[in-house]
């Protein structure tokens, strides 16, 4: 069976610290799920440390198709963005941004420093995190008659399905969502009622 579950973290961590040879790698994680959520937080970031050196990251999202990217910003390549996305893997989560912000104390590091103060900052990032589990679900709309509504109801209740919006009137139209591995046989409990009208929109 497909795994219909991911981890995440359940909210931003606090602000962690990591020193090297007089340089400074202040980490954060996020919870994200859009590019443009991601492209903000990045934003306010380096507004908080305009005077820093670097603003380093790297970002997972999405569940089934995966969609990722590391920015060494400026650093030497690979030295910064994939050890940050390395934490991310393994960890083993999605939908998360770290950033490492650096201050420059005036000594090298060189590369392998570099790999391990971006790598160390991001795992005591997501060390301060609460990492929760939550499930792959499948989005239906179903539309019916409101003589229908009984039924409806009384399935949504049974396979506990979870109720996303909802417009009752003469044409009534629900929309909800189910755990991935459940949504067949939720599916299979609408058939009886052939008046009703059930498509998966994702």
């Amino acid at each position: 069976m497909d795994q219909d579950f991911y981890k995440t973290l359940e909210a931003p961590t606090e602000e962690v610290l990591f020193k090297d040879k007089n340089s400074k790698f202040f980490g954060y994680a996020y919870p994200v799920t859009t590019e443009d959520e991601i492209k903000d937080i990045i934003d306010t970031i380096k507004k908080q440390h305009y005077n820093a050196r670097h603003w380093c990251y790297a970002w997972q999202l999405g569940t089934e198709t995966i969609h990722y990217r590391a920015n060494d910003d400026g650093e030497p390549n690979n030295s910064a963005g994939m050890p940050i996305y390395g934490q991310i893997q393994s960890f083993e989560i999605t939908n998360v941004l770290i950033i490492v912000v650096r201050y420059f104390g005036g000594i090298k590091l060189g590369v392998p420093g570099l790999i391990n103060a971006y790598r160390t900052t991001a795992q005591i990032a997501l060390e301060e995190a609460q990492i929760i589990e939550k499930t792959i679900d499948a989005v239906y709309k179903i539309n019916f008659e409101y003589k229908d509504i009984n039924n409806v109801m009384r399935i949504i209740k049974e396979k506990n399905l979870n109720i996303i919006s909802q417009k009752m009137e003469m044409n009534c139209e629900i929309i909800f969502s189910i755990r991935k591995s459940e949504a067949e046989i939720s599916e299979a409990a609408f058939v009886p009622y052939y008046e009703i009208i059930l498509k998966r929109i994702s």
